[in-house]
């Protein structure tokens, strides 16, 4: 039965290299050496590949530098709560397929495993400027969350909104304070717990960073999946339901949970990367672990 694809958005790729890689890992790049994007010019230069430094990992591929590039996914049931989840990951790149080359032969790049922090997909220069978890947000501003066995009690005491995501009732919070305001709010909800109950309210500072606006962008995505701006290129983060992460993917690579990636042609003979996730991983082997009798991974 063939696959049906859904469209996630585009993205663009102005420095003409696209890369697909960890979310939790990208600002970290330029601490162990070469920005990300001459790295993954290089790997591009050669047709693509996959680029592992440390817990940093991509897959960098050329890509057409004057449109936006689609990318669409497949889905497939959780095992841990049955709802979709990707199973493949196709970027079309918008360049032809070398007439050099087979179309009906992939040609395998690499394997990544599903960040537990979330996947991004975007431009390797653009992402230079990336902020990460601990970095300052450029717009001053953060969110702050508060949930936990007193959460009612707190509001009764602070108020705050229901924040609403992935189509449920989340945390409650405010949205768009600026930092001050965000650690004296925060400030505040800990005092009180402490002071009254000494445990039992969780309370969260968000900082309004690369890293955060994507996975606030999904939140009405039943993929989790959200478009933002980075470096001025469109960028799109993909975030994973972190009980079906728990289920299929955790370990990632150091307990061999990692997935091919391919570089492929297109029903219309382009170029797009693709990124095949089965539904168990229980045989999946990685590229170094494949013996001569072994068909390829995807």
């Amino acid at each position: 039965m063939p696959e049906t694809f859904i469209d996630l958005g585009s993205v663009t790729a102005p420095s003409g290299v696209l890369v697909l890689g960890m979310a939790g890992w990208i600002d970290y790049w330029p601490e162990l050496g070469q920005p990300l994007s001459e790295r993954a010019k290089i790997a591009a230069e050669s047709g693509g590949g996959h680029l592992r430094e440390w817990l940093c990992e991509v897959v960098a591929v050329p890509a057409a530098d004057d449109r936006p590039l689609r990318v669409r996914a497949s889905t497939s049931p959780s095992p841990f709560d049955e709802e979709p989840t990707i199973a493949t990951l196709e970027i079309s790149l918008g360049l032809p397929w070398p007439e050099t080359a087979e179309q009906s032969m992939p040609v395998r790049l690499g394997d990544l495993p599903v960040d537990r922090c979330g996947m991004v997909v975007g431009d390797a220069s653009g992402l230079d400027a990336w902020t990460g978890m601990d970095d300052e947000p450029a717009d001053g501003l953060a969110d702050v969350f508060y949930w936990g066995r007193y959460a009612d009690d707190a509001h009764a005491q602070f108020g705050g909104e229901r924040i609403v995501q992935y189509g449920v009732d989340g945390p409650h919070g405010w949205l768009d304070l600026s930092v001050a305001q965000a650690a004296v709010r925060a400030a505040e909800l800990t005092a009180w717990r402490d002071r009254l109950h000494g445990k039992g309210l969780m309370v969260s500072v968000d900082k309004h960073t690369d890293y955060h606006r994507f996975r606030r962008a999904g939140w009405d995505h039943p993929l989790h999946v959200g478009a933002i701006e980075v470096g001025g290129c469109q960028v799109l983060g993909i975030e994973w339901d972190q009980g079906d992460h728990s289920m299929r993917h955790r370990g990632e690579r150091a307990h061999g949970q990692v997935y091919p990636v391919t570089l492929e042609a297109d029903e219309v003979g382009e170029m797009m990367m693709r990124w095949t996730i089965p539904p168990s991983t229980s045989t999946t082997k990685t590229s170094d672990e494949l013996g001569p009798g072994d068909p390829p991974p995807w």
